[in-house]
């Protein structure tokens, strides 16, 4: 939750906070609502009037909370993450046995501590960051496949490279090959000529 800090309270950004925890709404709240409390932080931290050191980050945070809960897209996502933080968090309190439908306002969930929308918040939270950090992970590991894979490729044009400079080297010294070869030839022809020249002597 971004709230109104004063010029001299330190600002604390949540790093794993849902858009509803950043614009400080419940979760069935309306396009109009998000509209009104965007509207609302906005001017309580906006850089032209806020000065702070993380003014800026806190304003681009309260943006992006703004914009994920007006794409009709990525609040269905963020919506379906928090259905199931509330589903996880009912089964805890009712057991596994009990149906997960019921109603916020139900006798079972009232008087709890800490509040139940607190507690689904807080799942909530724990499974964002944990999509964050299996996100990170499939980065990384795309980063080592891509490294593997580059480090592969430039292998094989090493290869290709070195076999085909050692192709023009062979084609270089085939001259001198051929002269060592017709050499040696001759000097063999004339060591045998030599050779029957003795026996018939």
């Amino acid at each position: 939750m971004i709230t109104s800090p004063s010029r001299r309270a330190p600002m604390t950004l949540p790093k794993s906070s849902s858009p509803y925890d950043v614009l400080d709404l419940p979760l069935s709240a309306s396009e109009t609502d998000v509209k009104k409390q965007y509207r609302k932080k906005s001017l309580l931290i906006h850089p032209d009037k806020f000065k702070h050191e993380k003014g800026l980050e806190a304003f681009d945070f309260l943006k992006k909370a703004h914009d994920h809960l007006a794409d009709p897209a990525k609040r269905k996502d963020i919506d379906m993450i928090m259905t199931h933080a509330r589903t996880q968090v009912l089964k805890s309190i009712l057991g596994d046995g009990n149906s997960t439908t019921v109603s916020d306002d139900d006798p079972r969930l009232t008087n709890l501590s800490p509040p139940f929308e607190q507690q689904v918040r807080a799942k909530g939270r724990e499974i964002l960051v944990e999509d964050e950090l299996a996100r990170r992970r499939k980065q990384k590991l795309a980063y080592a496949n891509e490294g593997a894979e580059k480090a592969r490729a430039e292998a094989e044009v090493a290869a290709r490279k070195r076999k085909v400079e050692e192709q023009a080297k062979w084609e270089e010294r085939r001259d001198d090959r051929i002269k060592d070869w017709r050499d040696f030839s001759q000097k063999k022809e004339k060591k045998r000529k030599k050779n029957n020249l003795h026996v018939l002597g």
